[in-house]
């Protein structure tokens, strides 16, 4: 199979404007793709296809894909690479189509960005099928042409650093448990000379003093796991890291809380933020960025027993803090405001945490963007940037004292895990209590609830868990490896 790009004209003559691969396929078949194509109908708007079988014996089944505008580039108002995006949806497009016919390998035309279109393909085909007799036929996709390499190269890591997290996301809670999520990213990293992982188990958390941690996960029989990652890219092992932490409850109930039982199963995928932050630095690894990065991810499940936390509960946190457990379903802030103490350790030139926190996130920005709350402008501008240029968008969420009095306004402790007015601004007063467990002035918390999963809206992702946005603290790990100051 091969996929081709064909942008749509500038005039009105609706003459088509291939890629230069699509002209040289053109030419090959002495203009019959150009005939067929002006023959079959309008011109392909952006996302849209045409197939073409039984052009040339070595592509039996050709699929023309809609490119949209020539040097689209970057669009101010959607804040992201529209050219970019522009490749990444019609490439995975037309994979799926070439997979739909059951053609075990595609060529891709590089549509002039060949890191994007690698993206294209490799996420458009991704799709959790561990646990089915009857799976989708496998599709590789290839670079059509010997140019761009590299960057194609690029894009299939980035790719599979995402589709990493959608795998564990996606699978089961009974498969994915704190012990099997921590035993699977240390097999991902075994083969890299340059990390080490420690997975630490309860008796190490309780030395640590991590009581908030441990309060959720005394709920569950099994036992939580500390999974630490250290990377080291960078020249010098002593070069401040950049630390990443993620919320890691791989089953979430609710707790005493008890949610609805409707989409409850979706909680399987409450480990998002653990999931994206260590496949990220799979990524790093793979793509041997010249950084050091540490990974912290506390995981367990959140379950109602008898051992449980219940509503008025107080725990103490590894800082000191006393926290009064209003709600038990507020608790992927718990484990938080531990394993954010404990990134303190390290030094970091900045610390990331990013979390599945609060349904409130969901509400206030949809699938659009992540959430981002942070104390430092500087490190707000990498992420942005980076979002720009994966299309995995972010965007600047407030961190307002106000906030802030109504977690620390707390009847029995130092600060309550809910805001007193509870359901206002749910994700802010959720940032107001983690910001209680900082005190590193380069510290950014995403809350990435709103993206946990897919619909449609992503359309070279297929509907399940989204695994975002991994390319863009990829991306954003790589702009740091560049920057020197700081």
């Amino acid at each position: 199979g091969l996929v081709l790009g064909v942008y749509s004209s500038e005039k009105d003559d609706g003459a088509a404007q291939f890629t230069s691969a699509g002209d040289a396929f053109d030419r090959l078949v002495s203009g019959k793709l150009r005939a067929l194509l002006s023959l079959c109908g309008p011109p392909l708007k952006k996302g849209k296809t045409r197939i073409f079988h039984g052009l040339h014996q070595d592509f039996p089944s050709v699929v023309v894909v809609g490119l949209g505008k020539k040097n689209a580039g970057i669009n101010e108002q959607e804040n992201w690479n529209e050219g970019k995006e522009n490749i990444r949806t019609a490439v995975a497009v037309g994979c799926r189509q070439i997979q739909d016919l059951e053609i075990p390998c595609v060529e891709v035309d590089p549509c002039g960005d060949a890191q994007a279109a690698a993206e294209g393909a490799v996420l458009g085909l991704h799709e959790y099928n561990e646990l089915k007799q009857k799976k989708k036929s496998v599709v590789t996709p290839l670079l059509h042409g010997s140019a761009e390499s590299e960057a194609w190269q690029k894009g299939v890591i980035y790719a599979e650093g995402q589709n990493l997290a959608r795998y564990l996301m996606e699978a089961p809670a009974n498969y994915i448990t704190p012990i099997k999520f921590a035993e699977h990213i240390e097999q991902k990293l075994r083969s890299f000379s340059n990390v080490k992982v420690h997975i630490r188990p309860e008796s190490w958390i309780t030395t640590q003093e991590m009581g908030a941690f441990l309060s959720v996960a005394k709920g569950s029989a099994e036992p939580p796991i500390f999974l630490e990652i250290h990377y080291s890219g960078g020249a010098n092992t002593n070069d401040s890291p950049l630390v990443f932490v993620g919320k890691g409850v791989t089953f979430d109930s609710g707790g005493i809380s008890l949610k609805p039982s409707s989409g409850m199963d979706a909680m399987r995928a409450d480990m998002g933020g653990a999931a994206t932050v260590c496949s990220a630095i799979v990524t790093a690894a793979a793509l041997n960025l010249p950084l050091n990065i540490i990974g912290l991810a506390p995981l367990c499940e959140n379950m109602p027993s008898g051992k449980a936390n219940k509503p008025g509960d107080v725990v103490r946190a590894k800082n000191g803090k006393t926290i009064q457990v209003d709600n038990t379903d507020a608790e992927g802030r718990l484990l938080l405001a531990d394993a954010l103490c404990y990134a303190h350790n390290f030094n970091a030139r900045a610390i990331v945490n990013a979390a599945t926190l609060t349904g409130a996130m969901d509400v206030a920005l949809g699938s659009a963007a992540t959430g981002v709350f942070t104390n430092s402008s500087w490190l707000w501008t990498h992420l942005y940037k980076a979002s720009i240029l994966t299309g995995d968008r972010v965007w600047r969420m407030p961190l307002f004292e106000h906030y802030t009095k109504q977690v620390t306004d707390c009847p029995l402790a130092d600060v309550s895990n809910i805001g007193k007015y509870s359901r206002a601004g749910g994700a802010c007063t959720a940032a107001a209590f983690l910001k209680e467990f900082v005190t590193a002035s380069h510290w950014a918390h995403l809350d990435i609830a709103g993206v946990m999963s897919n619909k449609d809206e992503v359309p070279y992702l297929r509907k399940g868990m989204a695994g975002r946005p991994t390319r863009t603290l990829v991306e954003f790990a790589a702009q740091l490896s560049q920057d020197s100051h700081n």
